[in-house]
């Protein structure tokens, strides 16, 4: 009934070595061949997964259960304004709304995202913003999945569209001082580099004014407004060096100002002080970073004076300045934390959390005089939680827990532990379980991983994962090293040349879970996506005898091809996270761990693939190759599916129930494996 995916014979050759690709021709986007290719692969998934067809069913019901439809946000003030978003029952997207001087105002509604995505099969809206009197309110909308936006205004005293648009650009736009000019980014039609900065003045009738190209193609570029909006910031940034520009918001027509120029691993960022200084995140001579203030640039980093020094224990990741103090966000021994700093004094506090797990998050206040400060608070058993908290007295108020319909934390029980690396390094791990679950080696375990970029894999509140949890599965988080969880150190120790630390890790998670009695490899499963699909593709080549079953979720499989190929989105600007393969030596710390180049002739788990066919980031034909080698390769009976969303992008379905569905069959097919079919 299934074809096997033809082969046409296509070679790579580079620093003497020669890697054969049969499937090269599955980047032929729009072909009869690649959607015949596809659309048999999603058919191969709807028959392997008719045996718990109903089950998918029910899971999705149940995961959209433990969503509280008519849910809404916490308020917040901003320039005579309460801001809010809500969710109406039975709707996917959210309204935003305001209400003027007091909460017990008439309900504004300024923008209904579901009016205007019913007419798309994709919709995201990425950001929505207003000018800084209030009157307009702008923002970027995604039709496709590929993260290329348009961003559209409208009059909030009147109600109208305004006519002004503005195509084919990124999310990322910020409002000037006057409430009429708007400066955004533009990226690289192919590549989707950020490296374009406009200026556009709305009712003008002008085109947009380049304002700023950067030439480096490893560099990307941003732009951000102050707390007090006096100050607009454009950051030219890649992984280890950093430049920032600064604008005065009421002179837009002014040139940006260079604070201090790029260094090589010099990175930077900028906080306005509210009082004409400026704090500087750096971590020039601080791997962990550290705090410094200084007058606005030309910089003279030999007068900075420095506020928080570096603390090779504890990892600054941003600072949030206040009028009279700092809410500072640090990370120490793979826990998030909040330390406040008074501004006069330098005293200092740490806020306390009660689980031994956990995530939280300051939400910063746009208020810059507030004597409040606000934080986001949650763990694998408690849902999300707003507090509010009053600095100078300590005095902490409860505003919101994400209610979860259904949801009793009494009946579940968080955990940590420690796997030992290869090479003697102690892993992080995080669990959720039922409460008295036996550790009789014979526990359905989903081990979930990611490892890149210094992003963090934190125990934060997963609703969704109570299917599984609640069908007798524990669920464990993997805080390996190319994140940042235990420091700058862990991130630096799992890219580049250090990359195989990350697989290695994982791996040892895996074992650890296994000699503490928590599972056995017959009913271990692995899930993780994007970069994490990388972690999925390597694990699998390396150690294939450790799970029952794997989900790769977008996976990035075909580094190789991809990091060679200049002309595709994350590749240059990608050099200082995995390597640049035109040197050799870089070339072979990747082919040592590329999924799809070391595909071989062996047994592997029951394996299913999901991709979106619209993705900017992993484009769909490396998960859909990787598929087919791995199907041509494996010496095994066990199950190969490969699902394509053809109206979606990297993140999936959008809507916050359409996302669902992917989660529902991925879940399925992790339960029909263990012989739950209910």
């Amino acid at each position: 009934m299934f074809e096997p995916a033809r082969k046409v014979p296509h070679r790579h050759e580079i620093h003497g070595d020669v890697r054969e690709d049969e499937y090269f021709w599955m980047r032929e986007r729009d072909s009869q061949p690649v959607m015949d290719y596809l659309r048999q692969e999603n058919a191969r998934v709807a028959e392997a997964l008719k045996p718990v067809e109903s089950l998918e069913g029910k899971l999705y019901r149940e995961m959209r259960s433990r969503i509280k439809e008519d849910d809404a946000s916490v308020p917040v003030f901003d320039s005579g304004y309460f801001y809010y978003t809500r969710f109406a029952t039975g709707q996917e997207y959210e309204i935003h709304c305001r209400k003027k001087g007091t909460l017990d105002a008439a309900e504004e509604v300024i923008f209904d995202e579901n009016r205007h995505a019913k007419n798309y099969d994709y919709f995201e809206v990425a950001d929505v913003q207003t000018s800084p009197n209030q009157k307009l309110l702008g923002y970027a909308a995604d039709t496709v999945g590929r993260r290329i936006y348009d961003i559209h205004f409208k009059d909030l005293e009147n109600g109208a569209s305004l006519p002004d648009k503005i195509q084919a650009v990124t999310a990322n736009f910020v409002w000037a001082a006057d409430n009429r000019t708007v400066f955004f980014v533009r990226q690289d039609p192919e590549t989707l580099r950020s490296y374009q900065l406009y200026r556009y003045e709305i009712g003008s009738g002008a085109q947009p004014a380049l304002i700023y190209e950067e030439k480096d193609t490893t560099y990307n570029i941003g732009i951000w407004p102050s707390k007090n909006h006096k100050t607009l910031f454009l950051a030219i940034e890649k992984r280890d060096s950093s430049e920032w520009r600064t604008l005065d918001a009421n002179t837009p027509r002014a040139e940006w100002k260079t604070f201090l120029p790029r260094e090589n691993d010099h990175e930077y960022s900028l906080i306005d002080g509210g009082d004409g200084s400026v704090y500087v995140l750096t971590n020039w001579k601080a791997r962990n970073f550290r705090l410094m203030k200084t007058a606005y640039g030309p910089a003279d980093k030999a007068k900075w004076t420095e506020v928080i020094p570096h603390n090779p224990k504890v990892y600054l990741e941003a600072v949030d300045a206040y009028e009279k103090f700092l809410v500072i966000s640090e990370r120490e021994n793979g826990l998030t934390q909040i330390r406040l700093r008074d501004r006069a004094t330098g005293g200092e506090r740490l806020l306390k959390f009660p689980d031994p797990v956990y995530e939280v998050g300051s939400f910063p206040l746009p208020e810059f005089k507030s004597d409040t400060i606000r934080f986001n608070y949650q763990s694998m058993v408690q849902p999300p939680s707003v507090f509010d908290e009053v600095v100078a007295t300590e005095k902490r108020t409860l505003m919101k827990v994400r209610e979860v319909p259904g949801y009793n934390r009494e009946l579940y029980e968080s955990k940590r532990m420690w796997a030992k690396a290869k090479d003697g390094t102690m892993v992080p791990m995080s669990l959720v379980m039922k409460k008295g679950t036996k550790l009789d080696g014979k526990r359905p375990t989903f081990l979930y991983g990611y490892g890149s970029y210094g992003l963090t894999t934190d125990a934060y509140f997963r609703s969704s994962a109570f299917s599984l949890v609640d069908r007798g599965y524990v669920f464990a988080l993997a805080h390996i090293r190319g994140g940042s969880e235990m420091g700058r150190e862990w991130y630096e120790q799992g890219r580049l040349k250090h990359k195989m630390n990350t697989f290695t890790d994982f791996i040892a998670c895996a074992e650890a879970l296994i000699a503490e009695k928590y599972t056995s490899s017959e009913h271990l499963y692995m899930m993780g996506g994007s970069a994490g699909g990388l972690l999925m593709g390597a694990v699998m080549n390396l150690r294939p005898d450790l799970f029952k079953g794997v989900v790769s979720a977008v996976p990035f499989v075909d580094v190789l091809t991809s990091m060679l190929d200049e002309s595709i989105p994350l590749t240059t600007g990608e050099y200082k996270e995995w390597g640049d393969p035109r040197i050799k030596e870089q070339y072979m710390w990747m082919r040592e761990y590329s999924p799809y180049d070391n595909v071989e002739r062996k047994a592997y788990p029951n394996v299913l693939v999901t991709t979106g066919y619209h993705d900017s980031q992993v484009q769909y034909w490396e998960p859909a190759k990787w598929v087919a080698r791995l199907r041509e390769m494996k010496t095994d009976n066990n199950l190969l599916l490969l699902y394509t969303e053809l109206q979606a992008g990297h993140s999936g379905a959008s809507g916050r129930f359409e996302a669902l569905k992917t989660l529902a069959k991925e879940y399925a097919f992790i339960l029909m494996l263990e012989g739950i079919k209910d």
